[in-house]
């Protein structure tokens, strides 16, 4: 069973619909007990980094997750703003991070080559994988939609999982063990979210 974690940000049924179609069983998590159950977590988001952590830690779901996650190694899948939470710290906000993959969450505007760049960042990308099972079967001519002013710094550059480009190459995906991240939607993003959902869907629990 899949669980999106519904605490108020992200258009979860998006993520239950594209599952539907693909006949995987994926449901809300919107209270703790709805996590027990979970062979896969996606946590989505949209918005402000602050805001978004101030509604996960009022869901009174947090420590569940965190026992799902780091203690049982269940996969989960950040999206957008669900990915930046887990840095350590955002330029966003004064809220701090999950801080499950080492890292910070930059504004683009703070590198001085991104600094004149559009904002937010809107629109279809190109995205260069870095290999991994979360994007089997999707080359370098894979395209995502983003919607984000910031992105995820890694500490550890073999955290990230691919790529794109906006003023500088940024990464756009990571992983660390059990844990993934995309800044990109793939609920959004065609065939090419609809490969990386299936994607993460099949990805075996880690002992």
């Amino acid at each position: 069973m899949i669980r999106v974690v519904d605490y108020g940000l992200g258009n979860t049924q998006a993520f239950i619909n594209m599952y539907k179609r693909m006949n995987i069983p994926a449901l809300p998590a919107r209270e703790a007990a709805d996590l027990d159950d979970a062979e896969k977590i996606i946590l989505p988001g949209v918005g402000a980094f602050d805001h978004a952590m101030e509604l996960l830690d009022g869901s009174g779901m947090r420590l569940p997750l965190e026992r799902r996650v780091l203690k049982d190694k269940v996969p989960i899948l950040g999206v957008c703003v669900g990915m930046q939470v887990l840095a350590r710290s955002s330029d966003e906000g004064k809220q701090a991070g999950l801080g499950w993959v080492p890292g910070v969450v930059r504004a683009f505007r703070s590198i001085h080559s991104a600094a004149e760049m559009p904002l937010p960042h809107m629109g279809w990308n190109d995205v260069t994988p870095l290999g991994g099972a979360l994007f089997r079967g999707l080359g370098k001519d894979a395209r995502f939609y983003f919607l984000h002013s910031y992105f995820f710094q890694c500490d550890n550059h073999a955290n990230i999982a691919a790529t794109a480009s906006y003023g500088l190459d940024f990464s756009c995906a990571l992983r660390a063990e059990n844990i993934y991240g995309v800044q990109f939607h793939p609920e959004k993003s065609h065939h090419y979210g609809a490969t990386l959902l299936k994607n993460f869907a099949e990805l075996e629990m880690q002992a």
